[in-house]
């Protein structure tokens, strides 16, 4: 059933490397059973580890990411603490089948997103956390990312598909978690220097001794920035304190954050202007730019109520301030955005793990969840002149309020299979006003939005697990379109989604993953961005689907190597009425391939060599699909460290080794373009004392 409702393309990959696939994990599974008797993978899940991950703690706790049975992906640290990166959504480059937007536009810099859906930001379809912690925007945006710094992070994990039930506001697509340190001890300093007159130093620092454990972290960056008039700084400052009772039952912690940066915007040039001189930035940009500051802290809970119950509580608050000030050409008058955003929320679970059961309860778990949300949001506008007022424009004051609950439950009636029913609601309220219109509107009658889903991995050797997986995830507007600011009543739009595939381990030197999956979306709405009153269009019906497969290698103890790659297509399959000529058509930005590979070499104890690229295919401008694809690109990247002393290392890498022209592209009267950064040096000093 799955492959029949693929297109020809996918059909075709699909039934030539599924059954290689299949072929091969089963004749391995077969060999690596004979040779070492093993039994049916009782632990067998989807997930694929990229680099090294560090497991601390034993099993208690909420259900890891890994038990979803989706294409999840956790990245070791190892992959992106070293990294030189401006903004932090860069390292998601190293992930399978994440597609990286990159408008290089001061704090507006870029989006990542994944599943056929583009990071435009009028459908952001991917929750983010921060050690649990929800941390997009109203929007779905992703501005607290940049309050981590790379050495801060433990590892990222990566959801992708609709049978997630842990979260519901944002979770269209699949979410990612991006984790920081907790315990330990150490003491570490990393200092940059490099291309665009780029300075950065890291400092971090974890004290671990008896109950209590701290850890803290510092980043500050500055950079002049590959074009004319695109200066940047930023810095963070981050700490997290823990108590763990005597019988290490219980902990509770605090963690807050605080980020500020500014950067000049270089706006965007004409394709003559892009390609003759890509570092150029027109005089009317001169006062483009913006200023932001982001705050987060979270109160954590966990602990054991029962040898077999265990139960999980956060409380969080985040807040965002954003001033921009923008104008999209010469014609066009400077405009400045503002956001400024208030979310107070609380989450808990409870994980129930009987002992002594048998048949189909045999190593059950049963788990139960709640969340809250409370945001209190204003997006006013203006037009200004060289970042002076003239007019407001709106001045939209609004509360957005998110209720959700799940329950799933984790099954297995026989060794190596696991069977995970799941059922997901959320309910929203809230109002907008605007004074300086004397509009007032409540927000759209949502009601409760059931998200039923169910999960299966059968695993009949250790050599190979076979996964399938249905679910339903929702999409509701964002801003001012989940009000009732237009005439007639929206219902969310609902994405059901499936997903199949085989994740096998032939031989120990070698693991992957090979997925087929299909996304649909009823009514799928798209936010205006440059419009004043905030709202949004509808698009259609729309699907998405795609192929993705996934190879880690090992070949000798020295060395390691990855490779990726995804082949989506995203189409309206029933068009809005009023433009019936998009039938078919494909959704603009979403790129057809994506692809990623990496080698790792350490020749000796003290060096290491590292290579490593990734790329994407075009995409259209809009869903006329009419000109010109743009976009495509693959860049290689390669780095050398060499550790001095045991405290001591240094590092030098090379972004765009070949100096490869890479842009991003939209259009209005015409096309619009934002050169990439050219080749990239930095030298790197790392001191642990």
């Amino acid at each position: 059933m799955f492959i029949r409702s693929l297109p020809s393309f996918a059909r075709g990959v699909s039934c030539r490397l599924l059954p290689c696939a299949l072929a091969l994990s089963s004749l391995f599974g077969l060999a690596a059973g004979g040779a070492r008797a093993q039994q049916p993978g009782a632990d067998a899940d989807s997930a694929l580890e990229i680099g090294r991950v560090e497991v601390r703690g034993k099993r208690v706790g909420a259900l890891a990411a890994r038990t979803v049975l989706s294409s999840v992906d956790i990245l070791g640290a190892d992959l992106v603490a070293d990294q030189q990166v401006q903004n932090t959504w860069e390292l998601f480059g190293r992930a399978p089948g994440v597609t990286l937007t990159q408008f290089r536009q001061g704090n507006e810099s870029g989006k990542l997103s994944f599943r056929g859906f583009n990071g435009e930001g009028e459908v952001n379809a991917v929750k983010l956390l921060i050690d649990g912690v929800p941390s997009n925007d109203n929007g779905g945006g992703m501005p607290f990312l940049d309050m981590i710094f790379p050495q801060e992070i433990q590892g990222i994990e990566i959801v992708r598909g609709t049978n997630d039930p842990r979260y519901g506001l944002h979770n269209i697509a699949g979410n990612a978690n991006v984790l920081t340190r907790t315990g330990g001890n150490y003491r570490q300093a990393r200092l940059d220097v490099g291309s665009f007159a780029t300075r950065q130093v890291q400092l971090s620092a974890g004290v671990e001794d008896g109950n209590w454990s701290q850890n803290y972290s510092f980043g500050r960056l500055e950079s002049a920035g590959y074009r004319d008039h695109s200066r940047f700084d930023k810095y963070t400052l981050g700490g997290k304190w823990f108590y763990t009772s005597d019988a290490r039952r219980w902990r509770v912690g605090l963690s807050v954050r605080h980020s500020e940066s500014g950067g000049q915007e270089a706006g965007y040039l004409t394709a003559a202007d892009a390609y003759r001189a890509p570092t150029l930035s027109y005089p009317y940009a001169q006062s483009e730019g913006g200023n932001r500051q982001m705050n987060q802290a979270s109160v954590q809970l966990d602990g054991e109520p029962g040898e077999t119950l265990s139960a999980a509580a956060r409380l969080y608050t985040n807040s965002v301030k954003d001033q921009r000030w923008l104008r999209y050409a010469i014609l066009a008058s400077q405009q400045e955005r503002v956001i400024d955003e208030a979310h107070h929320g609380l989450s808990g679970s409870l994980t129930w793990r009987p002992r002594g059961l048998a048949g189909v309860l045999r190593d059950m778990s049963l788990e139960g969840g709640i969340n809250a949300e409370r945001q209190n949001d204003a997006s006013p506008r203006y037009a200004t002149l060289n970042q002076v007022r003239t007019a407001t424009t709106r001045d939209q004051r609004f509360t957005f309020d998110n209720y959700g609950a799940y329950v799933q439950a984790v099954f297995m009636p026989m060794a190596g299979l696991k069977l995970i029913p799941a059922l997901r609601v959320d309910r929203f309220a809230g109002s907008l006003s605007d004074p300086s219109k004397n509009q007032h509107f409540a927000i759209q009658d949502y009601g409760w939005i059931r998200q039923p889903k169910f999960s299966v991995v059968y695993a009949p050797w250790r050599a190979a697990s076979l996964y399938g997986n249905w679910g339903r995830t929702f999409q509701v507007g964002a801003g001012a379109a989940a009000y009732r600011s237009t005439a007639g009543e929206l219902k969310p739009s609902i994405n059901e989604g499936w997903e199949g595939g085989v994740k096998f381990t032939p031989a120990d030197w070698l693991d992957g993953r090979l997925a087929v999956w299909r996304q649909d979306a009823s009514d799928e709405v798209k936010r205006r961005l440059n419009d004043p009153s905030g709202g949004s269009e509808n698009v259609g019906k729309t699907r998405r689907q795609g192929v993705d497969l996934q190879l880690n290698l090992r070949p000798s103890d020295d060395s390691t190597a990855w490779a990726s790659y995804s082949w989506q297509r995203a189409r309206i399959v029933e068009p809005d009425p009023a433009a019936p000529a998009t039938l078919g058509k494909q959704i603009d930005h979403v790129p057809a391939t994506l692809f990623s590979a990496g080698l790792d070499y350490r020749p000796g104890d003290k060096l290491r060599l590292r290579a490593w690229s990734n790329g994407q295919g075009g995409y259209y401008l809009t869903t006329a699909n009419t000109g010109a694809k743009y976009g495509a690109y693959v860049l290689f990247n390669a780095s050398a460290r060499y550790q001095v002393r045991p405290e001591l290392s240094l590092e030098l890498q090379v972004k765009n080794l070949t100096d490869r022209y890479i842009e991003y592209v939209w259009i209005n009267d015409q096309t619009r373009h934002a050169p990439g950064d050219g080749r990239a040096l930095s030298l790197s000093a790392q001191l642990a004392f």
